[in-house]
């Protein structure tokens, strides 16, 4: 983890992050590494992720993970990217496909949010 693009505060145990980091992971990591330390009381995360890349590229990155998924249909799946959020829609036919293109989307550099309209469908006919 970049450690010199995190500034910490501490105040009355409460710490609080701030910076910017390439990666979600690196996001939970900074966290991670101070909310169980001895006093510490809560921890305020401010910690930005910052994309490395395009939105383009971000997209092309999912999609071809999504490619490369044995899990996943990915052509039935429809990623859009705005800036560092990325919005999943399309069907599957299991939940754990669903959470396959969600960790997918999550693995670009730079995503600081998904969210996943995906839909389940079970193949049972009705009537």
């Amino acid at each position: 983890m970049p450690a010199e693009r995190i500034r910490v505060e501490v105040s009355q145990g409460w710490i609080t992050l701030e910076g910017t980091v390439d990666w979600r992971f690196q996001r939970t990591a900074a966290e991670d590494a101070v909310a169980d330390l001895a006093g510490v009381v809560g921890v305020t995360n401010l910690v930005n992720v910052c994309p490395p890349v395009p939105a383009e590229e971000v997209k092309g990155e999912i999609e071809t993970a999504l490619n490369r998924s044995a899990e996943v249909d990915a052509r039935r799946i429809i990623v859009e990217v705005r800036g560092d959020c990325v919005t999943l829609w399309g069907t599957v036919d299991a939940w754990a496909q669903r959470e396959a293109a969600e960790q997918a989307a999550w693995s670009a550099p730079g995503v600081r949010e998904v969210s996943n309209h995906i839909t389940v469908e079970s193949g049972v006919a009705v009537g």
